[in-house]
């Protein structure tokens, strides 16, 4: 999956900063804000954390439930807790969305440039290295878009 497709998920995700406040518990215990923080909170520790690793150590261990999800294209509603590093703070301050935003951009452009085998350490797949996480991006950044674009449009 193409940097241009995890470019255009982040453009979507900037576009809804301005509906950072509204929120629908019938569809999500939280709000705008926090989708869009935890959204740019992956892209940029999952990149930091290819930057930092060793290529050298890098080991296949892509799980059976990663190949399953990547080839479905999407991941299931409320089966998976965000773990501690990448939840958002319990105030979400519109300017940090912004800076945050700014910085995924700059970071997404560094994938490119990384070793085929930067990786970083997901609680469920396993490593995911540079060719794959582009996909893995894509593919989280859609699922909290989904359910920003259901609260917004309730």
């Amino acid at each position: 999956m193409s940097l241009k497709k995890l470019n255009t998920a982040l453009v979507h995700i900037e576009n809804h900063i301005e509906h950072h406040h509204i929120s629908n518990p019938e569809i999500s215990k939280a709000d705008v804000a926090w989708h869009i923080d935890h959204s740019l909170k992956v892209i940029n520790r999952v990149i930091d954390s290819l930057k930092t690793s060793d290529p050298n150590t890098y080991k296949n261990n892509f799980s059976f439930l990663g190949k399953f999800f990547f080839t479905l294209g999407f991941f299931p509603r409320g089966k998976a807790k965000a773990p501690k590093y990448v939840r958002p703070p319990e105030t979400i301050l519109k300017a940090d969305l912004i800076s945050q935003t700014t910085l995924a951009k700059a970071n997404i452009e560094t994938i490119a440039d990384l070793p085929q085998n930067a990786y970083f350490k997901h609680p469920i797949f396993g490593n995911v290295n540079t060719p794959r996480v582009s996909k893995f991006l894509v593919l989280h950044t859609q699922h909290h878009l989904k359910i920003i674009n259901a609260i917004v449009s309730k």
